[in-house]
């Protein structure tokens, strides 16, 4: 037996199975800083951000960015299970002990592979007890294997839908993308506050949910949504702003709802922060600049809503956005998604809003366009 080659293969096989029972079964934040699974995704992310950030369409961008994720994860799986067949073909190697006599690497992974995905071809057989005792260790861990990445699978579906369920209802509530001033714009009608603070309710759990499944399933933060002006991180910022705003003072506003939000969603942004290993700093430019902030005041006194003013709330409004805009913005960076203003830039329409509308018979076309714009022919 060649004693290296066999210790070479027993460490590649209790690495990737350590590897993929974290990643796939351990349900707790690993905190160990050596992990291949971690380095995987920051080498191929970076690269894969490095090469489609060069693209000039939007569109296309945003497009292959969409592709990193469940692509990253089926390289992932591949890498694992070759990384399993070498291992066990090198501990094949080392006992020499299969029908070919002395085969080569080549035949031994051939042979392992056969096994892992329990072919059983049957044109090489182990011949001792030791080769026989490989061939059903490996035969029975390809078929936990595969079982394991089969079941993780829709639990992955599922929380990904989860996510976007409420990403989705966000758009009527407060704009594409959403914003802090368009969802306290759209509830200035008597049950406006209450509305906001039911969304608000809901958002707090979506938070939490949020945090639990990105920390169980990270690659999760690489799946876009199904929009290209709506992400997770534009969602949550968007909660985190009109929390803090609220926060800060609205007449009649559920004071104690935002700091529930605020504290869930902040409590989120932070260790997924921790989790993707990206540094906090200031969003360049200034997301609520001073003239934006008298422009958000004034939207909503013109909509009957009485937010509280002078310079102790404009200090309140500053220290709650240090709390959290400056990790949103290092995740932004990082994952290459837009964040949300706090007041729209310009009117456009919602995603709903931006399909083409059927008129009757004889009736003027219109047809919606994003940009909050109407073309009649």
């Amino acid at each position: 037996m060649s004693i290296p080659t066999a210790l070479t293969g027993a460490f590649l096989i209790a690495v990737i199975l350590w590897e993929a029972f974290e990643t796939l079964i351990y349900p707790r934040r690993v905190t160990r800083r050596v992990r291949l699974t971690r380095i995987f995704y920051r080498v191929t992310w970076k690269a894969w951000r490095a090469v489609v950030h060069r693209i000039s369409s939007r569109h296309l961008r945003e497009n292959l960015f969409s592709i990193y994720g469940p692509l990253s994860f089926l390289v992932l799986l591949s890498l694992w299970a070759f990384t399993l067949i070498l291992g066990f073909g090198l501990l094949n190697s080392s006992t020499a002990s299969t029908s070919e006599g002395q085969p080569s690497l080549g035949t031994n992974l051939y042979y392992s592979g056969t096994t892992f995905f329990t072919l059983g071809l049957g044109d090489i057989r182990p011949l001792t007890p030791w080769g026989r005792l490989l061939s059903v260790l490996e035969a029975g861990t390809g078929l936990g294997f595969l079982a394991i990445v089969i079941g993780y699978l829709p639990g992955l579906n599922q929380s990904f839908s989860r996510r976007e369920v409420n990403i989705s209802l966000l758009d009527a509530r407060a704009g594409s993308p959403p914003t802090a001033a368009e969802m306290l714009h759209r509830h200035n009608d008597d049950q406006g506050m209450e509305s906001i603070r039911q969304t608000l309710h809901e958002w707090e759990r979506w938070s939490a949910e949020l945090l639990e499944s990105h920390l169980s399933y990270p690659v999760l933060a690489y799946f876009r949504s199904q929009h290209d002006n709506q992400s997770w991180l534009a969602a949550l910022a968007a909660m985190l702003d009109i929390s803090a705003f609220v926060m800060v003072g609205i007449e009649g506003a559920c004071v104690r709802q935002a700091q529930l939000t605020f504290a869930m969603a902040r409590h989120t942004v932070v260790d997924l922060s921790l989790i993707f290993g990206v540094t906090p700093r200031w969003p360049e430019p200034d997301r609520l600049p001073p003239a934006a902030l008298s422009n958000l005041r004034s939207m909503l006194l013109a909509a009957d809503l009485r937010p509280t003013l002078g310079d102790e709330a404009d200090l309140k409004l500053l220290e709650l956005r240090g709390m959290y805009e400056p990790f949103l913005f290092a995740l932004s960076t990082h994952f290459r998604l837009d964040l949300p203003p706090w007041v729209p830039q310009s009117h456009m329409a919602d995603n709903w809003q931006s399909s083409i509308s059927v008129p009757q018979p004889g009736a003027a076309k219109v047809v919606r366009l994003r940009r909050g714009s109407e073309r009649h022919f």
